[in-house]
């Protein structure tokens, strides 16, 4: 996403006001629910906040903990209480290595993508063969669809960690670059033996993908549920299941998956799409909590969900101009296969296909092969 964010965010800070009826939004009544604390939604006691400053010891496991309950809750706004806890070390001169990744990860959590890649070449600078840097900066040079960047990361992080891992790193950048075919079956001769369940949550949400892009469906569904049998809570390919189940026309099933999740706005856009489909009643509710929290974020000045907005105004507010244009915006950040197609779907429905035209030459450009972009381009652009 090489992305000025200043002229980005105020393009789409004009089509939210104007989808959010140009002014913040305002409940019906006292029981519509805008959103929900998650369970230890809370600050940290005073006095390790007060010895964090002092200790990095302290500093660094509270930041982490902040940084994995925002992926938890969906809660932005732990992002903030890592940042704060990060400052003063940040501070220091020199700063602290591993304060500078932690940071990263949280300017890459607010799509912060270009600031984010700065602060790693500096924590890069210091400490060269950090293998958390290099993994970082290759999962971000990626959204950016700067695939031969992310390969070279790839390449860094490799001479610090296990061949099995190099490869999960580097056959994922290849299954973006025109190589899906073979990366696919490279992936699944990786043994994942004495893995940290995270680490294989890794490789099942890569084959997962690498799945759905081959058209192999019931492949993504078995890689993508063994992940959720190992970690439940991951939020990223529960996202990427209830897509699949939705595409394959199984809404109650969708629904199903992401019951109770619905402090997630991701994962709430997918109930609400569901909600559609079966003309459930608390379809209602589920608009208004999603209208509700793009015009915060965008009072708030960040726009992390800007691929999430433009799904929001094509299926359920039925707007294609503004879902085109946030889709534009969001393709200005990030250019995952996912961006492609909303801006491709966007640009049909708006009745304007060469509108997606940039996002379809970056596919011809990269090699990127995707079952669901050929069929979306065939409807819309004749791919070349």
């Amino acid at each position: 996403m090489p992305r000025n964010l200043v002229c980005a965010l105020a393009s789409l800070i004009a089509i939210g006001a104007e989808a959010a009826h140009a002014g913040p939004y305002t409940p019906d009544s006292d029981t519509v629910i805008l959103a929900e604390l998650p369970a230890g939604a809370h600050y940290a006691d005073l006095a390790a906040r007060r010895l964090a400053r002092d200790r990095l010891d302290v500093a660094l496991p509270l930041a982490q903990f902040y940084i994995r309950q925002s992926r938890l809750s969906g809660d932005l706004r732990f992002l903030g209480y890592a940042d704060a806890v990060l400052a003063p070390w940040l501070d220091h001169r020199p700063a602290a290595v591993d304060a500078l990744v932690l940071h990263a990860t949280v300017q890459q959590s607010r799509h912060a993508f270009e600031p984010a890649l700065a602060t790693l070449e500096l924590a890069l600078a210091a400490r060269p063969d950090d293998p958390q840097a290099s993994l970082t900066k290759a999962t971000i040079l990626r959204v950016l669809g700067r695939y031969p960047e992310a390969m070279l990361a790839c390449d860094r992080f490799a001479r610090s960690v296990d061949a099995s891992l190099a490869a999960l790193c580097s056959q994922s950048v290849r299954g973006l670059d025109g190589h899906l075919e073979a990366a696919y079956a490279a992936l699944q001769q990786v043994s994942p033996q004495g893995w940290l369940n995270t680490e294989k949550s890794w490789l099942y949400s890569e084959l997962g993908e690498m799945a759905v892009r081959l058209g192999r469906d019931e492949d993504a569904r078995r890689w993508f549920q063994r992940d959720l049998d190992l970690v439940p809570a991951d939020v990223y390919v529960r996202t990427a299941f209830a897509d699949l189940l939705l595409r394959q026309g199984h809404d109650a099933a969708a629904l199903g998956l992401l019951r109770g999740m619905e402090s997630f706005e991701p994962l709430l856009l997918r109930i609400a799409i569901a909600q559609q489909r079966l003309d459930d009643p608390a379809l209602a509710q589920s608009s208004a909590r999603l209208q509700a929290a793009f015009s915060a974020e965008l009072q708030r000045g960040e726009a992390v969900h800007r691929r999430e907005q433009a799904r929001f105004l094509l299926e359920l507010e039925h707007q294609p101009l503004l879902a085109l244009e946030a889709a534009r915006e969001n393709w200005k950040v990030q250019r995952e296969p996912e961006d492609i197609l909303i801006l491709v779907a966007a640009a049909r429905a708006a009745g304007n296909p060469d509108a997606a035209a940039p996002a379809l030459e970056f596919v011809r450009r990269t090699g990127l092969t995707d079952a669901r972009l050929k069929a979306a381009a065939a409807a819309s652009v004749v791919m070349r």
